[in-house]
């Protein structure tokens, strides 16, 4: 006689199982908010591309709303060189001049985010394209970082040129996008009070576009596994506290000290939880939002209300 497991193969019980584990957490995000950075060798590699605009579209398809966020590094870099526009660099920000700040304009908000925008509505969704000057998204003035001269010690406040950090982001547009079933795709741009053109981080667009939304996940697609311990282990939960005294011991270093800075300031609001992604892993997206124990970091206020994420990563 033949058993009922012998009319599906393993792969197909594999899918089936994975399908039901995923139903507690469409329910517990349908109608949420999540706004995606999506930035690092996914944006360069076509497949990778191509899968995270699925995940978008399956996202939307199960009630969740998404906001995607993009960067564009290493596309400005290619373009400035080929146009032979020198390009300096200060505590990581791109210093940006009248003549750069167009560059970027033009990659960011033209080329880049038309091809995010085109995947994901090959994929079967309804993308569109805009950047923080569309309907004053995000209004910008100019960011101002101090910094410390090692021999000195004296404190300096470098004029990065049009680098902005944004002032206020006006959800409105957004809110109708999510209400038409539309999914926006954001390229990091600002606008200042005199109509002038900022260059925002796109980690940074992203924090703030979360805040104001209210959004219930902040997440962050990177070229690294996540937060790592100082023996190089993945974490994959830490709340406020624990990963502000990583960054104060240097176990949090470089380019990850702004993306924590904003996850942190981020879930001091409404936000529930940011996650720090792998982008280079498939579906890393559905693995970390839909299984019970994730594949990158989450932080998150250990005081807040998770529901059902409160049995993820422990």
């Amino acid at each position: 006689m033949t058993k009922s497991t012998d009319l599906a193969t393993p792969e197909q019980l594999r899918v089936a199982a994975t399908l039901s584990e995923a139903l507690p957490y469409m329910r517990r995000f349908k109608g949420k908010t999540f706004v995606i950075k999506f930035g690092g060798h996914a944006m360069d590699d076509d497949t990778l591309a191509d899968l995270f605009a699925r995940d978008v579209v399956l996202l939307k398809q199960v009630g969740i709303n998404p906001v995607v966020v993009h960067g564009g590094g290493p596309q400005i870099d290619r373009m400035l060189e080929r146009l032979k526009i020198q390009s300096s660099f200060i505590d990581g920000l791109r210093v940006t001049d009248a003549a750069t700040v167009e560059i970027v304009e033009m990659v960011l908000a033209g080329s880049i985010n038309k091809q995010v925008v085109s995947a994901i509505n090959r994929a079967g969704g309804c993308a569109v394209g805009l950047s923080g000057k569309d309907a004053d998204l995000i209004q910008a003035r100019p960011l101002r970082r101090a910094n410390r001269d090692p021999g000195s010690q004296i404190e300096r406040v470098p004029d990065l040129g049009f680098v902005g950090d944004p002032e206020t982001v006006n959800p409105a547009v957004l809110e109708k996008f999510a209400q038409a079933e539309i999914i926006p795709v954001i390229a990091p741009i600002g606008i200042g009070d005199r109509g002038e053109t900022y260059n925002i981080n796109a980690d940074t667009a992203a924090g703030a576009i979360a805040a104001a939304l209210c959004a219930a996940k902040l997440i962050m697609m990177t070229d690294v596994e996540g937060l790592l311990d100082q023996s190089g282990t993945l974490i994959p939960r830490l709340n406020p506290d624990e990963a502000r005294a990583m960054l104060r011991d240097g176990t949090i270093d470089g380019g990850m000290i702004p993306k924590v800075e904003t996850c942190l300031a981020t879930v001091k609001g409404e936000t529930e939880a940011a996650h720090i992604l792998d982008g280079r892993v498939p579906h890393v997206l559905l693995l970390e939002i839909f299984t019970p124990h994730g594949v990158g970091t989450m932080i998150v206020d250990d005081e807040g209300t998770l529901g059902d994420d409160k049995a993820k990563k422990t």
